[in-house]
């Protein structure tokens, strides 16, 4: 295929190339470089395709790039340990979070934590507060553990960056 006609067969597809990809992974900026990523790919191999199948051929080649994305960036994706050992770390006697609560006292944390708002007031009140196992909030709440970890994590991220505000005031 000439150069002329694969500018073609990419102003012609390159629509359809862009949402297949968007659609998957919806990222604006991903989709586009997965859709430069599928026709580099075709051009590559152009040569076994029949006329007739390009549209299709194109339309799967966008999907595979962007379900291997989806595989990569799950793989890449920062995900909190089953056992929570970082979360459990905080109620160890001498984490940085422990020590700050006795220097500081206990009443300014203990308002940071009860002015969250939802949905991570109550799961960090029950954890950090009522001093609650993960399951036992699960349980409780009738949420997914993964979702209780997931808020626990966020809720924390809150915590640490309204405290260090707080301390630079």
């Amino acid at each position: 295929m000439t150069n002329e006609k694969f500018k073609e067969l990419v102003e012609e597809n390159e629509r359809l190339v862009f949402t297949i990809c968007y659609q998957l992974v919806r990222d604006y900026h991903e989709a586009q470089n997965l859709a430069q990523d599928t026709f580099v790919s075709a051009f590559a191999h152009i040569d076994n395709v029949k006329e007739q199948n390009l549209r299709a051929w194109l339309a799967r080649i966008a999907t595979n790039k962007a379900k291997d994305y989806l595989k990569s960036a799950y793989n890449r994706r920062v995900s909190l340990s089953e056992d929570m050992s970082e979360i459990d770390m905080l109620r160890s006697e001498n984490s940085p979070e422990r020590l700050y609560i006795s220097d500081e006292g206990e009443g300014a944390i203990r308002q940071t934590i009860l002015n969250l708002k939802e949905p991570y007031h109550k799961v960090a009140v029950l954890f950090f507060l009522k001093e609650q196992t993960v399951d036992e909030i699960s349980e409780q709440l009738d949420r997914p553990k993964k979702t209780v970890q997931t808020q626990l994590y966020r809720a924390r991220q809150m915590l640490q960056k309204i405290l260090k505000e707080e301390t630079q005031i």
